[in-house]
């Protein structure tokens, strides 16, 4: 057994009308990856947010010992001066500023009346470096990809002098290739003696990396797992996470009838709204049915979302080119209110940026995208709006005290569940659904493809954007597969496998 560099011991933290931790334990060896796992709402981020300051000390009951010493954090400054860094899973960057700017925002390099700036580039370029970054940090944020930005965040805290570093859900953004990257990345820092939590849902993540995995259950710590000395796999995970085996991650489909095409798109071009002779979306032809699932894969950039937003009422592009048909007809879908008409609805991947207002209630973001159903001559009646919210909170087992919760206090499967409630009470036809599992547990995401199920068996029909290639083929009746604007293939659920998807975006990017 190593050196303990951590423990937290006993910790309590409570929050008003819910206990969000009770007595968790935690013991963290010097130079090993520990991941915590567990359900949307377990209390993993927030024992991190109480071991970074986040949470001060004085707001929750219990012990942090850091390197032998009791730690009393009254802020994240403070856990940073002792090598504590968390990197959060909405990155804190500013596209507008350059690599180097963002890396020392707070942390700046210089004399106290002005900033070396040969100083700042030359230690961010030392620093990105280190975690593989070949672009110069003179490089604007907004100019660099998802994956490039993740491993800015981790050369920010490498520049702080990381001795702990925790990475709450690291690769969410990332796709299958920057996910492994970045995992190789932090088994060379273990090799260099650095120490690491990983908070993360995917679960292939954490049998690639870890040393030891922690599970947290409802505020409790369930148990530690030793991955040198037992045998640990995906399924042995999820009991300790949801209490029970899952034996089925996509649950089947029943009496389900497939009908006519419900939505058909044809020769569908779309322009950057910045770049505009950029295409980025180009030629696309593709239809779905009623009652079925069709799912959209393609790698991070492939342009699955600016398809599916350029549809929804021209969310996207600066020049559309193609016809769009709903049951027939062909549409000019002018703006998101032209598609709600017409019962489309597109629940984005962006639940916290685009698709909720967190500091209201679940009761007014229900209502959102359909005020005219809860109110009479412009005048909502509250009344109303609450009854609906209690009855999709009930439909879609939505877990919360009372529908007036601000919906910012819900775990992630949570407030997914809010943001599906807010577009089910459109009552639509045709449901395009942007990474509808993203940073959400197991158990939420069986829950969501529950509902899923539920509404293709009432004829609805469902397009699903994933970047977990799994979770296509589990779901799908049918994938179209998408590479840099244009489907590169079509399959059936039936014939489809990890392998020849990926083999077809392969042979796309050869041009063969």
């Amino acid at each position: 057994m190593g050196r303990i560099l951590l423990e937290m011991k006993n910790i309590t933290k409570t929050f008003p009308g819910v206990k969000a931790l009770d007595n968790v334990n935690l013991q963290v060896e010097e130079g090993e990856i520990h991941a915590l796992v567990g359900e949307n709402g377990a209390g993993k981020s927030t024992l991190m947010n109480v071991l970074s300051g986040i949470y001060p000390f004085g707001s929750y009951e219990g012990d942090i010992i850091y390197n032998g010493e009791v730690c009393q954090f009254q802020k994240i400054t403070d856990s940073e001066k002792r090598g504590i860094v968390i990197i959060h899973q909405e990155l804190a960057l500013v596209p507008q500023m350059s690599i180097g700017e963002n890396m020392f925002l707070g942390n700046e390099r210089g004399s106290k009346v002005a900033i070396n700036w040969d100083e700042t580039y030359s230690e961010a370029d030392k620093y990105l470096k280190m975690v593989g970054l070949s672009e110069s940090s003179r490089v604007l944020i907004k100019d660099i990809g998802t994956g490039k930005q993740q491993l800015v965040e981790i050369a920010k805290a490498l520049a702080k002098n990381a001795k702990l570093l925790i990475l709450d859900e690291p690769t969410s953004s990332l796709n299958e290739t920057d996910s492994r990257a970045l995992l190789d990345l932090m088994l060379e820092f273990k090799k260099q003696g650095m120490t690491m939590i990983i908070i993360t849902h995917k679960l292939n993540e954490v049998v690639y990396v870890a040393d030891k995995i922690t599970v947290v259950r409802d505020g409790s710590t369930v148990e530690t797992l030793d991955c040198h000395t037992m045998e640990i796999n995906e399924d042995r995970i999820i009991k300790g996470m949801v209490g029970r085996e899952i034996t089925d991650r996509f649950p089947k489909r029943s009496g389900v009838e497939i009908g006519e095409i419900n939505m058909e798109v044809k020769n569908w071009t779309v322009y950057h709204p910045v770049y505009a002779e950029r295409k980025v979306v180009d030629n696309v032809s593709m239809n779905v049915k009623k009652g079925e699932v069709v799912g959209i894969y393609g790698l991070m950039g492939a342009g699955r979302t600016e398809l599916a937003m350029s549809i929804f009422g021209k969310s996207y592009g600066s020049d559309i080119i193609g016809k769009l048909f709903i049951n027939g007809k062909e549409v000019d879908l002018k703006s998101p209110r032209d598609a709600i008409n017409e019962k489309l609805a597109y629940v984005t991947e962006d639940r916290k940026g685009n698709g909720l207002v967190l500091s209201n209630s679940i009761r007014v973001n229900t209502s959102l995208a359909n005020m005219n159903g809860v109110s009479s001559k412009g005048v909502i009646d509250m009344d109303k709006e609450y009854q609906v919210a209690v009855e999709y909170k009930d439909k879609l087992r939505t877990k919360t005290p009372t529908v007036e919760q601000n919906v910012g206090n819900l775990s992630g499967g949570n407030q997914q569940k809010v943001l599906l409630a807010k577009w089910m009470f459109t009552d639509p036809d045709i449901l395009i659904l942007d990474e509808p599992t993203r940073g959400i547990d197991v158990g939420a995401k069986y829950e969501i493809y529950c509902i899923i199920n539920d509404l293709v068996k009432a004829g609805k029909s469902v397009v699903m954007i994933s970047s977990e290639l799994p979770e296509v083929i589990g779901m799908s009746d049918r994938i179209y597969i998408m590479n840099e604007g244009r489907f590169v293939g079509e399959m059936r659920a039936e014939d489809a496998t990890q392998e020849n998807i990926m083999a077809c975006i392969l042979q796309a990017g050869r041009g063969e």
